[in-house]
């Protein structure tokens, strides 16, 4: 396991259980999971850069528009042992796992950087 593979691994769990559950609450979901100190928006889009996802994470932090990515793009970028953690963590199925991350990711991480850019 990576450094920093175990925080990540708490931030996306979250991120797929309880920001998908409550999407219409995401901005305060997100400054909670902060606050906690689970691992950091930062961690997460070092992640997504060195692992392809790049572009998609730096339309997430700017202003404008949010560019989507597919289940097979955030399964690729997190790698199979990090999902195989996150299905154990979350209790999801794979199909499932895939499927709210690519859809919640671009937002949380668009509330996680209102600014235009990654908290220090």
């Amino acid at each position: 396991m990576t450094k920093g593979m175990p925080s990540l691994a708490a931030l996306l769990g979250l991120v797929a259980v309880a920001g998908y559950q409550n999407r219409e609450k995401i901005g305060e979901f997100v400054k909670g999971l902060n606050a906690s100190g689970t691992g950091g928006v930062g961690d997460l889009v070092d992640h997504l850069k060195k692992t392809g996802l790049g572009k998609a994470a730096d339309s997430w932090i700017a202003k404008g528009p949010n560019a989507p990515v597919t289940d097979t793009q955030v399964g690729d970028s997190l790698g199979t042992d990090l999902i195989d953690i996150l299905i154990k963590q979350t209790g999801l199925s794979r199909y499932e796992l895939l499927a709210r991350l690519s859809k919640i990711l671009p937002e949380a991480v668009d509330k996680m950087t209102p600014d235009g850019k990654l908290p220090t």
